[in-house]
């Protein structure tokens, strides 16, 4: 079992730039894949980024590449996305996720979710 809480978001102007943590709980972090998920009003929970158990494999959704970056720290347990350059389509609840697998890119891939953290991005 993995709890995941999530923390970092908030209201940002076009152009600037957050970053997300989410803290999970236990020994086992780098035994799982972890992954970013967005979801905005009335939209499917889209996969943002995903990462490997070690950090040396990532994946990144089209409309994210080159502005955002997933990381971790399996020391602290935590895995971050830096998002850079928002944009207000940007907006929506982003949530992270756990994997067993190597490096899902669905969200049928994810076992153990966090609550989720609103990213609100103005114009």
């Amino acid at each position: 079992q993995v709890q995941l809480v999530e923390s970092g978001g908030g209201l940002v102007q076009a152009g600037g730039s957050l970053k997300l943590s989410c803290a999970a709980s236990g020994r086992t972090f780098n035994m799982y894949a972890m992954g970013w998920f967005r979801q905005a009003p009335g939209q499917e929970r889209d996969v943002v980024a995903a990462i490997s158990r070690s950090g040396t494999g990532t994946y990144y959704g089209d409309s994210v590449k080159g502005r955002f970056t997933i990381s971790r720290d399996n020391a602290k347990n935590t895995v971050f996305l830096q998002m850079n350059s928002l944009k207000p389509e940007d907006t929506a609840v982003y949530y992270c996720a756990a994997s067993t697998l190597y490096l899902p890119q669905d969200r049928d891939g994810y076992t153990f979710w966090g609550q989720g953290t609103q990213v609100t991005v103005s114009s």
